[in-house]
């Protein structure tokens, strides 16, 4: 049913600057912009990352929550770090979960929450598909 994630999608009440912003994180500039809308395609399997005004929010609570979508890194310190340089502030420390499973999240700029791991799975997974 469930079949891959297409595309994560965080607000900012200034689009401009959150694009500014994820460019200089990212390394490269959106592959795609229209009026209110910003995306970039991001990792192994260039998944969907967008930046949406936040005048096209849904309703809902006025502080971070809900569902965390963790990104795959290579190195969760090292990523921590680099987000807290750019002005993310840290929401759940790094946390050894075990079997190689390591996590962290932050809370962007505009008022994303953002997770990273390092994770094994992912790693056999590509390791698997470019076999």
């Amino acid at each position: 049913m469930l079949r891959g994630l297409a595309n994560v999608s965080f607000f900012a009440a200034d689009l401009e600057e959150a694009g500014r912003w994820y460019t200089e994180l990212l390394g490269f500039e959106p592959y795609f912009s229209v009026p209110g809308y910003l995306e970039f395609r991001i990792g192994d399997y260039a998944h969907e990352l967008g930046i949406i005004d936040a005048r096209y929010a849904p309703p809902g609570p006025g502080e971070p929550g809900g569902a965390i979508a963790y990104w795959h890194v290579d190195d969760v310190r090292s990523t921590l770090d680099r987000l807290t340089e750019l002005g993310a502030s840290v929401r759940e420390p790094i946390r050894e979960r075990g079997h190689g499973f390591v996590t962290a999240s932050v809370v962007d700029p505009f008022g994303n929450v953002l997770g990273v791991m390092q994770n094994p799975h992912y790693l056999e997974i590509l390791e698997r598909d470019q076999a």
